[in-house]
């Protein structure tokens, strides 16, 4: 009982060890990318929106330092990413078997891979198409002049999203390598896939049709891409 108590606290110490440094990476990388590269990043987000005659604004005394300050820390945690990462492996490598430290070096490859895809995919197809829908919708309606933090918001509520979303495939691998799918059962289920993709893009995308099916069709792309890789997967066999 002593011997497990110490081997939790262990585990907490070295838990905590990991969060402070990742903390500090992530601190350190946020005061460097704001004071050294906000401006020039801050230009690259707005330079499409711009670049189609439209002003941008804000309507709040602290709205641009705090939009400034939001950029500045997605910026700051993809600067410390490399850092972050190592120490999660750090700490998950001592309970892993060698079998397992290579699938999950592969796995993590696909992960960051397919995540990088998607945010490439939505922001240069995606969302400039619906960026050039909604312009033309309010075409006559009134003059644009967008707020720089729904802008800013509706950009990332735009790009993370098809970034988690093309995790897909990745997921059904593991769900069938677990035992718990398998492409039979993945296909006959094909419909309530269908409302659950419908439900998860409503949830995930900002609140209009256009948005929501731009996410939707994708992601059954990728399920039906996830059916094939499930079907030449075989699920671990279980002592």
């Amino acid at each position: 009982m002593v011997a497990e108590k110490q081997s939790i606290m262990t585990h907490l110490a070295a838990l905590r060890n990991v969060l402070v440094i990742c903390a500090a990476a992530i601190g350190i990388a946020f005061v460097l990318v704001f004071y050294l590269g906000i401006d020039w990043l801050m230009g690259a987000i707005l330079a499409p929106i711009e670049a189609r005659g439209i002003e941008i604004i804000y309507t709040a005394m602290s709205e641009a330092l705090m939009t400034k300050m939001k950029v500045a820390l997605v910026a700051a945690i993809v600067v410390a990413s490399p850092v972050i990462v190592w120490q999660i492996w750090r700490f998950i490598k001592p309970a892993l078997y060698p079998h397992e430290k290579k699938l999950f070096r592969v796995l993590f490859f696909i992960v960051l891979l397919l995540f990088l895809l998607g945010v490439a995919f939505c922001y240069g197809v995606v969302y400039m198409l619906a960026v050039d829908f909604f312009l033309i919708a309010g075409e006559n309606l009134a003059v644009p002049m967008l707020s720089v933090d729904k802008y800013i918001g509706f950009l990332f509520g735009f790009v993370v999203p098809f970034g988690i979303a093309f995790e897909l495939p990745v997921v059904l691998y593991m769900t069938t390598r677990m035992g718990w799918t398998n492409h039979q059962i993945l296909a006959s289920k094909r419909k309530f896939i269908i409302l659950a993709v419908a439900v998860v893009a409503a949830i995930l995308t900002p609140p209009d049709v256009v948005s929501q099916l731009l996410l939707a069709i994708p992601m059954l792309l990728l399920f039906e891409i996830g059916v094939l890789v499930a079907r030449f997967v075989k699920p671990r066999e279980r002592e």
